[in-house]
């Protein structure tokens, strides 16, 4: 077998294979061998068909499975003697196996760049100083009450007002036109959230139960829905019902009710300090990582693999549907089209893929590895943060498949930790932008 490498561009590369004519012939001559002696030819013996008659009827069958034999049992090898790791499937094209001829196939694959990063340490990065405010706890347990809250319909009045909770039922039209996909019944709003859109719900206030209203809304040009953006848009509406917020009161029994061995309000308070605390700091943490890699992936120049741009890419718009959905909504409803949401999220692909090529450069450059201890802490965080024990989340991902996936993940923040730590962080109050 001979092999030979052809270097297409940066990140893709051709690899060449010969195989010896007398090797072509051996393998042609073993396949109809086992053919003749399995296959019934009516006025033949088993094993006594002629050659001839078996290429007549066979042949394109048996050449392609010894192609695709050949291509199967010398690639991983030819792909060792080159010193190439491919990103995905190779592309093969081959010829045919002809007795006497030598048998030639080539594998096109997307490999990764080979590059160097330089000057990764001692990077000058800012880093938020973080600390909570007393109001920002208070915000934080308003949230948990209303959290707690119950719904009940409104008895002492009649009319909408700021704050309650109105059952809609609308229907939207541009002209006279009906807009498709945009209405809703028996739609819960929380007047004043912002959840829809602020000229509408502050339309509804003063509107009665059973009262029906048209209200227009000049939809800004960035607004979220693409049916709606930049349209002036009128809503029919009719309200069904109007219910409020029963809260209960921010008090020691409270604080004892939610089950977390709080002692009273205040060690409440002090325990939800703490956890923003920790909250904020890994937010600042990871932004700084973030801003660090920025400025390291700003300073290289590499061409990126068009199998890794496309994973991201894809990864990308399947969480945006997963994200839709979990609201109840399609790409479909909400008149996106996988076209555009492609369009829209290719650049943070290729700035995804460009990142994690550099972050394993850098940990190759610095032989970082993931360890057993490395595994064992993540799955025994994973089990204080499911109740799982990490022997059977352990086995769940060895099962799944899932421990290469996990690994490039470790190693990713692995890596960001020894740039972090190897930078020169400066604190400050807030940060510009």
């Amino acid at each position: 077998m001979k092999t030979t490498v052809e270097e297409i561009s940066s990140t893709k590369k051709k690899i060449v294979v010969e195989i010896d004519e007398n090797e072509v012939t051996r393998k042609l001559d073993e396949a109809y061998h086992a053919l003749s002696r399995n296959v019934k030819i009516p006025g033949f013996r088993p094993g006594k068909a002629p050659r001839s008659l078996l290429e007549t009827r066979f042949g394109p069958q048996v050449r392609e499975d010894v192609s695709r034999d050949f291509v199967a049992n010398t690639l991983p090898s030819a792909l060792s003697e080159a010193d190439v790791t491919p990103l995905g499937y190779p592309e093969i094209e081959k010829d045919v196996p002809t007795k006497g001829k030598p048998f030639v196939y080539s594998a096109s694959m997307d490999v990764r760049p080979d590059f160097e990063v330089e000057d990764y340490k001692g990077v000058e990065i800012e880093k938020q100083r973080v600390d909570v405010t007393d109001d920002q706890v208070q915000s934080r347990l308003e949230s948990i009450v209303q959290s707690h809250g119950k719904l009940k319909p409104v008895e002492d009045r009649s009319n909408v007002e700021e704050n309650d909770y109105v059952v809609l039922d609308y229907q939207a039209f541009e002209g006279d036109e009906p807009l498709e996909d945009i209405y809703a019944e028996n739609y819960m709003l929380h007047v004043g959230s912002g959840d829809f859109h602020p000229s509408f719900e502050t339309s509804l206030v003063g509107l009665e139960k059973g009262d029906q209203k048209d209200i227009d809304v000049d939809f800004e040009e960035t607004y979220h829905h693409s049916k709606l953006a930049g349209k002036q848009v009128r809503f029919r509406v009719t309200v069904s019902d109007i219910h409020t917020m029963d809260l209960p009161p921010l008090d020691d029994d409270f604080a004892r009710g939610l089950g977390g061995d709080f002692a009273d309000l205040e060690d409440f308070r002090k325990k939800i300090r703490e956890s923003m605390l920790k909250e904020m700091e890994r937010r600042a943490d990871h932004e700084a990582k973030q801003r660090l890699l920025e400025k390291i992936s700003s300073s290289v120049e590499i061409d990126l693999p068009e199998v890794l741009v496309t994973s991201e890419l894809s990864y990308a718009i399947d969480s945006v549907k997963q994200n839709l959905a979990r609201s109840g909504l399609s790409v479909e409803n909400a008149g996106i089209s996988d076209e555009k949401l492609g369009e829209d999220f290719r650049p943070v692909a290729e700035k995804r893929t460009k990142e994690l090529l550099i972050l394993g450069q850098i940990a190759r450059q610095e032989n970082l590895d993931v360890e057993d201890s490395d595994l064992d802490e993540a799955f025994n965080g994973m089990s204080a943060a499911t109740s799982q024990s990490a022997e059977v989340l352990r086995r769940y991902y060895e099962s799944k498949g899932l421990m290469d996936s996990l690994k490039e993940k470790l190693l990713e923040e692995k890596t960001l930790k020894y740039l972090i730590d190897n930078a020169n962080l400066i604190e400050v109050e807030s940060l510009e932008g």
